[in-house]
């Protein structure tokens, strides 16, 4: 209850901070009796007002009665009301920020005495980045060779293939077949002879098959071979130790196979007709210069994003006191979510993807510090070189991602401030203006 307690009320404190290492501190807090009895008194009108006891009608029970039958609660209260503006006001009388919201433990509050406790806390110490002009940095080439190009047409001629019916002859190498398939688990005995006993495993119908695709079982592809449509055959295929199905490794499959249909993939010309057939180019030309210049872009995207890489690698390297634990972890959660969304959007169920979270989250501990030590950095440049970001900045950045999202800015400024989300945003444009500015004045060397 206690919300009577106006927000920013000074609580007056005995504190004591205790360094457990350069950027964890623990702050013993006292809290004097007579302010403690003045909260549990008024907390307990509180109390009075509204609580129901047998025996007295509303409002008209003895304080007396509410101390004893609410007792606990009470305590409880007065704790969450006392603590978080003490440690404000310590903090702040300390000169100390801290960059995660306080631990509290060991909590003792009852009438008539001192209310103590422990905040433990992560904050950052002064540093100095270093100078900026003694940062080496390569940016790696973003030349797009003629055989690249050749590559991706060769892509697009790839997806706009057809397939042809194939008749009046049988199976062949590149051909695409339809097959029911009827799979069974060939049993051996103790001794480890084979035995004339199978174990259906399932039947699929229509199957499609393209003959030489690399998921194709092991010399399954050979057994098609020379079969027209119509054909039905049975063989086994023995799936060695090492296969990376580890229930099908050193095992005996039986498969039963019914030819139904062969087609065979034919690939468009490479002419003008083909850059028509993609809908906005007259001739082969232009479809070759938009797939350069396509190329070309990716690759100076690609050149900036490995530069800027290794810019955080060597800011990170600048931190001269190990990253706070509460940051790291803040960081390594940030990354869970991220993967487990992106799971979502590919509709499946981040539970039941088969995934040892315990070994992901160890497995992102090294990129995590890295990522938290470098942005610890560029904050301290941002506020060395009073780097600020302006109203006109944010609604630039809104803009840009409601254009990239289908949506309207107000729309989605109206979430960012539902979520909290303007603050981020804020932040990750503040360290984009420190990124700017520490790459103008690096060494950067063209590969």
């Amino acid at each position: 209850m206690g919300e009577d307690r106006q927000e920013g009320d000074k609580v007056p404190v005995k504190t004591d901070m205790v360094d457990v290492n350069e950027t964890r501190k623990n702050l013993l807090v006292e809290i004097p009796s007579e302010v403690v009895d003045a909260e549990i008194e008024r907390v307990a009108r509180q109390y009075s007002r509204k609580a129901r006891v047998p025996g007295f009608r509303p409002g008209k029970a003895p304080a007396r009665v509410i101390r004893q039958r609410f007792r606990d609660q009470i305590l409880h209260d007065v704790a969450h009301d006392l603590i978080p503006p003490a440690i404000d006001e310590a903090l702040r009388t300390r000169g100390v920020e801290a960059v995660d919201t306080p631990d509290v433990r060991d909590v003792n509050v009852d009438e008539g005495k001192a209310l103590t406790f422990t905040a433990s806390f992560d904050t950052l110490p002064p540093f100095d980045p270093g100078p900026h002009d003694t940062l080496a940095l390569r940016r790696p080439p973003s030349t797009v060779e003629a055989e690249a190009v050749d590559q991706a047409l060769q892509r697009l001629r790839e997806r706009a293939a057809r397939f042809e019916p194939v008749t009046g002859r049988g199976v062949a190498e590149g051909d695409t077949v339809t097959l029911d398939i009827t799979r069974s688990q060939i049993e051996t005995s103790s001794d480890g002879a084979a035995t004339t006993a199978t174990r259906l495993l399932d039947k699929h119908e229509d199957v499609a098959v393209e003959l030489g695709a690399k998921g194709n079982p092991p010399g399954f592809d050979a057994h098609l071979l020379g079969l027209e449509a119509g054909a039905e055959q049975t063989f086994t295929i023995h799936y060695p130790t090492d296969y990376q199905v580890s229930e099908l490794a050193d095992t005996d499959v039986s498969y039963a196979i019914v030819m139904k249909d062969i087609r065979r993939r034919v690939l468009p010309d490479l002419d003008d007709e083909f850059a028509k057939d993609l809908g906005e180019f007259d001739t082969l030309g232009h479809l070759t210069t938009r797939v350069r210049e396509d190329l070309e872009r990716e690759a100076r995207h690609g050149a900036q994003r490995e530069l800027r890489a290794a810019l955080m690698t060597q800011l990170a390297a600048r931190l001269s006191f190990e990253v706070p634990r509460s940051l790291v972890e803040h960081e390594i959660d940030r990354r869970l979510e991220e993967f487990a969304r992106r799971l979502v959007e590919q509709n499946v169920d981040p539970r039941k993807a088969g995934i040892d979270w315990t070994a992901f989250r160890e497995s992102q501990q090294g990129a995590a510090r890295e990522a938290v030590a470098s942005s610890i950095v560029l904050d301290q440049v941002a506020r060395i070189e009073h780097l600020e970001v302006g109203e006109e900045d944010v609604e630039r950045e809104i803009a840009q991602y409601a254009a990239r999202v289908g949506r309207t800015p107000a729309a989605v400024r109206a979430v960012l401030e539902k979520e909290g989300g303007l603050s981020q945003m804020h932040r990750g444009l503040r360290r984009e203006k420190a990124i700017d500015f520490i790459l103008a004045r690096a060494t950067i060397t063209e590969e």
